[in-house]
């Protein structure tokens, strides 16, 4: 497996959807943020795959930077001036996941969609091929502060553009008030992250189903009522 594909399968497993690496500059940017493409980019990847193979490898305590350097070509000199340390280099690879093209599911129905983002990520954290990397990134953001704001602004940055999901079930007239997408879609995912990285329990297609019915029911109820809303169509049926 190349170091390409593995950054791939990291943002797979982050997102529940496949994405693309659209990567620039070396330095450290903010998740979403696009860069032009060229020789700092092949860099910047290169060093973000090598982070994510140590971490898959040795765990956050066990990553180096003298691994990083002699996984990704690049000088251990040229790491520490441009991300300083392991917590730079840790928190850079998932920016570097979040610049990408990822759109939520567009099923037709807010039942499909949310359906859809959840078998996504059920599939990606079953499969043995690809669920260590994932998880690794996951369990380096409990143990470096930095690691977890970028984690934390990679999946804010998500849930915002899940809002599209929700824009479209409001004009098809599926919501009979405006609610808080975020709150919506993160009680879908919710479950299934608890059993995976909190009581340590397996997670199938049916979790995923079952996570999806509480979520509509709950909608249904006005639960995700108020917050930062999404408009509602005005005839929309309750």
């Amino acid at each position: 497996m190349t170091r390409h594909t593995q950054l791939t399968q990291l943002e797979l497993q982050l997102t529940g959807e496949s994405a693309r690496d659209e990567a620039g500059s070396t330095e450290p940017s903010a998740p979403g943020t696009r860069r032009p493409g060229g020789r700092t980019a092949r860099t910047r990847a290169a060093v973000r795959d090598a982070v994510l193979a140590g971490l898959t490898e040795h765990g956050y305590p066990g990553l180096t930077v003298e691994y990083v350097a002699e996984h990704s070509g690049v000088h251990k000199t040229t790491l520490y001036r441009r991300w300083k340390d392991i917590e730079g280099l840790v928190a850079d690879a998932l920016d570097l996941a979040g610049e990408d093209s990822w759109t939520p599911p567009d099923t037709g129905s807010l039942e499909g969609d949310l359906r859809a983002l959840a078998h996504e990520v059920v599939a990606s954290f079953t499969d043995p091929a690809v669920a260590a990397s994932g998880s690794a990134m996951i369990a380096a953001g409990f143990q470096s502060e930095r690691a977890a704001e970028a984690l934390r602004a990679y999946y804010a940055e998500r849930f915002t553009r899940c809002e599209a999901l929700v824009e479209r079930a409001a004009e098809r007239g599926e919501l009979a008030t405006p609610l808080d997408a975020g709150a919506l879609v993160r009680s879908v995912s919710a479950p299934l992250f608890f059993r995976l990285f909190i009581t340590r329990e397996p997670i199938d297609f049916a979790l995923a189903d079952q996570a999806v019915a509480a979520t509509l029911a709950a909608t249904r109820a006005g639960v995700f009522a108020g917050g930062d809303t999404v408009g509602a169509a005005p005839d929309a049926a309750s």
